[in-house]
């Protein structure tokens, strides 16, 4: 991948100090659409629903079953599995409780957002494979229209953190207070015709839904 493009990616660890939460214990559609992600996910909940099962179960056995009737293995297999469907039950609760509506959206658009930029690098290499360099018209604008969305992401994702945690809106803030979204229509109307275009479009319909979000987020009430 292009520097340019590695440094428009928003990691992980930036995710993580933006909205508080681990991004990865955060389920959205994004997830569960890709195979790859969606596999690794339903792994990890397995993993940790299972060790949280044996550690209650074994707890419980120890300390109550052994004490009060002594060995009951049978007993304790069936204990695993009510535990286990108690827990997988439990964490989908929590799941829903735990991380709002509009904190799983907007990953979800973070999710587009990077699919995007692995789209534009595709796109590189294919042309990098027919020609040296890659100076293509219309790379430039898309590369600057990431990067504004890019920052209207960011912007989105503090103003979600700060409404859950309670707190106002600073007024005196002008970073809470713009967007980039008529730059993005300015760079859509006036980039030159190619496959970049398409980029661009679905740049402007991602920053579109999140200044949607953000606006409703801001309405009073």
């Amino acid at each position: 991948m292009q520097p340019d493009l590695i440094g428009l990616e928003i990691t992980k660890g930036e995710l993580r100090r933006l909205t508080g939460v681990n991004p990865n214990n955060v389920l959205r559609p994004s997830i569960m659409e890709n195979r790859e992600q969606r596999l690794e996910f339903l792994m990890k909940e397995v993993r940790e629903t299972l060790l949280l099962s044996l550690i209650i179960v074994g707890l419980v056995y120890a300390l109550i079953i052994l004490p009060t009737i002594g060995s009951a293995i049978f007993l304790g297999i069936g204990l695993l599995i009510v535990i286990s469907i108690a827990v997988i039950v439990g964490r989908w609760l929590w799941r829903n409780f735990a991380y709002s509506k509009t904190l799983k959206i907007l990953l979800n658009e973070v999710d587009r957002y990077h699919a995007i930029i692995q789209a534009v690098n595709n796109y590189d290499e294919a042309i990098l494979s027919e020609q040296s360099g890659i100076n293509i018209p219309g790379r430039e604008t898309a590369i600057a229209a990431l990067q504004l969305l890019r920052e209207d992401l960011v912007q989105a994702l503090k103003i979600e953190r700060m409404l859950r945690n309670r707190k106002k809106l600073p007024i005196d803030n002008q970073e809470l207070l713009v967007n980039n979204l008529n730059n993005l229509q300015a760079l859509e109307v006036n980039s030159p015709a190619g496959e970049y275009t398409q980029f661009l479009n679905k740049l402007l319909q991602i920053d579109l839904d999140v200044q949607t979000l953000v606006r409703k987020l801001q309405s009073p009430g």
